[in-house]
């Protein structure tokens, strides 16, 4: 395949070749390892958003982190209602099966999805042209109301507030899982909250007793 233009798959095939070249052929062994299972420590529940990669963040090598991405990092309450429970699924296996012994939610600056929750600029749209996006986002509700009454509903200030919020309202809903909160209660499973902000490249850490997020 040509890789003489700067198409979004020639990038991928040449990052791919830059892979294979590297880090698979330095790091042969660790992929056969891998070959026999997975078995990492952490699950990190992060934003889709392009610009904030755990792997990269973190700087880890394969099979070190189990990674679920979605707008906003957000984790959904538990409900056994019919449907299709993605980060559940996935939040289950990590827990139940891969027994990790950390859960880690990274909100982020810039969040394009904390800020739609903000502003509610796609409440009231429809499937395919916001309205997934609204029903999913709408989780932040009632951190929203909160947010708005101490600093409005616009502005950097509001956004950091609702960035930060989300990641709360995320490590509330991963303990409505009974298998999350038992296993917290026996120490087995430790819950973390974090915020990474894009512009100045700071990791930020939740001490959920004071409420507040310190950077690293």
């Amino acid at each position: 395949m040509s890789t003489d233009s700067a198409g979004g798959m020639n990038r991928l095939i040449e990052g791919y070749r830059r892979f294979r070249a590297n880090g698979w052929a330095s790091n042969r062994e660790r992929w056969a390892a891998l070959r026999e299972g997975q078995e990492p420590d952490v699950m990190i529940i992060a934003c889709s958003d392009s610009r904030v990669d755990p792997s990269q963040i973190f700087d880890v090598d394969p099979g070190e982190v189990f990674v679920v991405r979605n707008v906003a990092a957000m984790v959904p309450p538990f409900e056994t209602s019919p449907g299709h429970h993605g980060v559940s699924a996935a939040l289950e296996f990590a827990v139940q099966f891969l027994k990790v012994k950390e859960v880690m939610v990274m909100g982020h600056g810039m969040c394009g999805g904390c800020k739609a929750a903000l502003t509610r600029e796609m409440h009231g749209t429809k499937p395919g042209e916001g309205g997934f996006i609204a029903d999913w986002i709408a989780m932040l509700d009632d951190a929203r109301e909160a947010v708005v009454r101490e600093h409005g509903s616009e502005g950097a200030v509001a956004e950091r507030a609702m960035e930060k919020a989300g990641v709360k309202v995320s490590l509330a809903n991963l303990r409505t899982f009974p298998c999350v909160r038992e296993k917290e209660q026996s120490g087995e499973l430790k819950l973390t909250g974090a915020f990474f902000a894009i512009s100045d490249g700071l990791l930020h850490v939740l001490d959920e007793a004071a409420g507040t997020f310190g950077p690293i």
